[in-house]
């Protein structure tokens, strides 16, 4: 455990803190994070351009296919691979895969992104096969690691990933045989928001502790218990309702009573006794979304909410806004860095959180459609813009020195 890499054996996933290199491939977050603010910024920019017709996306793939999935499984599987190939060696207590192996997975999703972007080149069916090599690979690398570490608690992160996985070569036939990708969409999109409310009811209330402990307060937020075991079942409930039966009146009920528990969930976390630090309160923020959109579940199984207000709901306002915060988050930690949030952290944030309440007015304010377009990508581009901006030398630099 000092570092150094582990020998390589036949069916060992080479792991340890690579000395030699670039030191964006030292660890996890650093390739991942950064490819995936990039990608942010050039698949919504390209997104745009088609919608003005400056040019054709997807190609026979098809430019709205190509946006879904490029928002799903292209920049949200690059984060969530950046936080757990950080966050997986913290709960097992093994070392994190860097170096070279790092790379190669780098260079697999790099693979997914090249290969959609222009499928006709190669065909459909093998860009799709390339692309749907990423999640799997990823789900191998943590379930060793899990397994080896015997921290058999995380394997319910596994079943998240597990569930992305197949939601994405799902989407892939759906698209190749001609259907339409909805069913694995929102399996996608639950995968995301399970996985947000199990690793946020773990980090939420610690980091509120943590930062309330250091100023000598005891008002702590309520530890895990039952009622979130509760909550969770409740939205895997609700969820898997509004995959399979999205206009099922038991979609409408498990929708609501969700959103009733993960309120009162977020509440039991205090979250407004963090509001001078922003980097804090970001995550309670972008919590709240999760609520919200299962409410959304519920009113649109009931017929007042459009089916893609509820799926940007929970894609930009829950799964995207939580994903900047914890980018933000591991990036400074992670580099020696202070944790608080600067000024266009700050910004980075209202940007991406106003994105995500302007883009599902588009469905219910049609008349202004075209300009809540336009207005909710420029700022989920100037979101992720400015983190490339301000976190982007960090992620390539070596990790401050601790004073």
């Amino acid at each position: 455990m000092n570092g150094s890499k582990v020998a390589e054996r036949p069916g060992h996933v080479p792991r340890g803190l690579g000395r030699t290199g670039p030191v964006l491939f030292s660890y996890g977050f650093r390739p991942f994070f950064l490819g995936a603010a990039l990608w942010a910024v050039s698949a919504m920019s390209l997104w745009i351009a088609a919608l003005a017709g400056h040019l054709e996306l997807g190609g026979s793939y098809g430019a709205h296919a190509w946006h879904a999935h490029e928002m799903l499984f292209g920049f949200a599987s690059a984060v969530l691979a950046g936080f757990l190939l950080t966050a997986v060696p913290n709960w097992t207590g093994r070392l994190p895969v860097s170096g070279w192996p790092l790379a190669g997975l780098f260079a697999l999703w790099l693979a997914g992104r090249a290969a959609l972007l222009s499928p006709d080149a190669i065909g459909v069916p093998a860009a799709a096969a390339i692309d749907s090599l990423f999640l799997p690979a990823l789900l191998f690398i943590c379930a060793r690691e899990v397994i080896a570490g015997r921290k058999w608690k995380d394997l319910k992160v596994l079943g998240g990933l597990l569930a992305l996985s197949l939601a994405n070569a799902c989407f892939h036939v759906a698209v190749i045989t001609g259907d339409h990708a909805h069913i694995a969409m929102r399996l996608g999109i639950s995968a995301y928001v399970v996985l947000i409310t199990i690793v946020g009811g773990r980090i939420l209330p610690s980091f509120t502790r943590n930062w309330l402990n250091r100023f000598g307060r005891t008002d702590f937020p309520v530890p895990y218990n039952g009622f979130d075991t509760v909550a969770i079942i409740a939205g895997i409930a609700a969820l898997v309702s509004w995959t399979l039966f999205p206009e099922h009146p038991a979609t409408a009920l498990t929708g609501l009573v969700a959103a009733l528990l993960h309120v009162i969930r977020l509440g039991r976390w205090r979250g407004w006794a963090t509001w001078p630090e922003m980097l804090l309160v970001v995550l309670h923020v972008a919590y709240a979304f999760i609520p919200l959109g299962f409410a959304a579940i519920g009113f649109a199984a009931l017929g007042f909410v459009e089916e893609h207000s509820v799926m940007h709901v929970l894609t930009v306002g829950a799964i995207a806004s939580m994903m900047l915060a914890v980018m933000t988050r591991a990036s400074r930690g992670h580099t020696g860095h202070a944790l608080t949030a600067s000024r266009p952290t700050v910004a980075s944030y209202a940007a991406v959180l106003l994105a995500a309440v302007l883009r599902p007015l588009a469905e219910m304010l049609p008349e202004a459609a075209t300009m809540l377009y336009a207005a909710s990508g420029g700022l989920w581009i100037l979101a992720f813009a400015l983190f490339c901006l301000e976190y982007g030398p960090i992620l390539v630099r070596k990790r401050r020195a601790l004073h």
